[in-house]
Formats: C-alpha cells, sequence, structure tokens
C-alpha cells in the first residue's frame, strides 16, 4: 500500500482544515444569494403595489375628465333646454299636435341628459346662497327670504354645479309708518 500511497499526488490528500473555510465561503455565498434573493422579492413586490396604485390613479382621472367632459357638455346644452321651455310656453293651447310633439322630444331630452347625471336644483321654501342666484325682491306677504317665484332654473351635474337657480325671493313686508315702534 505505501506504494499506492506514493503514486496519488499530495495535492488530492485532503485535510479537514482546509474543508471548513471551502464550506464557509459556500455559507456566505447562499446567505449572499438569499439576501439578493430576499432584495429583489421585496423590490418586485413594492414596483408591483406602485404599478397597481398607478393603474387605480390612472383610472381615476379618467372617470373624472370623462366626467368633466360631460359635466362641459351638459352645461353647453343648458340655453337649449331653457330655449325648448320657452317654446313649450309660447306653443300652449296654439297647436295641440305640436305642443304635444314639443313635449315628447323634451322628455326624452330630458331623460336622457338626466340618465348621465342631470338634476334639477329645488327652488322650495328658503333661499339658499349656495343654490340660488336672486334676481330681484319682491315685497309679499310671505316670510322674508322664501322664494317666491322661479325665473331661470338651475341644474346640477352628479355633486358639481352647473348653474344656480334665477330667483325672486321675498323682503317681507313694507313696514307702515306707524309700525316703526314695533
Amino acid at each position: 500500500m505505501a506504494k499506492g500511497q506514493e503514486e496519488t499526488p499530495k495535492n488530492n490528500d485532503i485535510e479537514e482544515k482546509d474543508i471548513e473555510p471551502v464550506a464557509e465561503s459556500e455559507k456566505d455565498e447562499e446567505n449572499g444569494k438569499n439576501d439578493d434573493y430576499a432584495q429583489l422579492r421585496e423590490q418586485t413586490l413594492r414596483l408591483a403595489a406602485e404599478f397597481d396604485n398607478y393603474k387605480k390613479r390612472v383610472k381615476k382621472e379618467i372617470d373624472y375628465a370623462q366626467n368633466m367632459g360631460k359635466a362641459q357638455l351638459i352645461n353647453d346644452l343648458l340655453p337649449i333646454i331653457d330655449e325648448f321651455e320657452l317654446a313649450m310656453l309660447a306653443l300652449d293651447g296654439s297647436d295641440e299636435k305640436l305642443a304635444k310633439g314639443m313635449e315628447m322630444l323634451y322628455s326624452n331630452f330630458i331623460d336622457t341628459l338626466k340618465k348621465e347625471g342631470l338634476s334639477t336644483i329645488d327652488c322650495k321654501g328658503v333661499f339658499d346662497p349656495y343654490k340660488h342666484e336672486i334676481m330681484m325682491l319682491r315685497e309679499s306677504d310671505k316670510k322674508e327670504g322664501t322664494i317666491l317665484e322661479v325665473v331661470k332654473k338651475g341644474y346640477m351635474f352628479e355633486d358639481r354645479m352647473l348653474r344656480p337657480a334665477a330667483v325672486i325671493v321675498s323682503k317681507g313686508q313694507e313696514k307702515k309708518d306707524g309700525d316703526e315702534n314695533d
């Protein structure tokens, strides 16, 4: 056996002290790879979350832009609605078929706009500066600030004011000279 041992070169003889440093360097490499993997995984998750947030933000912006476009179109149609109403008032009682046809057109037109988000502003009760615009003050026996008449309808698109309602509001009764002491 001595002969066989001599034939094998010394380099093939591996001692335990040589194995440990190699094993530690392999563990360090594995830990480094695991750290790299964890960092890459974290970066990927962050990028995925950022991209998801980006998609949501872009969708919101697109929806907002579409709503603004609708609001602008409906706002541009408000004078046509006013003219429709004036035409129907002018036709009142003159030609029944024509008046009926105009009412049907107006009804379809308004229904379509309501489906898209148009609504009229309520003009009953007391004046609200956020919804109404005073066109005139008129003496009446009603309480001061009560809406007496609507001059021009007001409209909202979803939660956005397109045009305030133009109204005539009561300023109460004028005091007589004898009432000044009250």
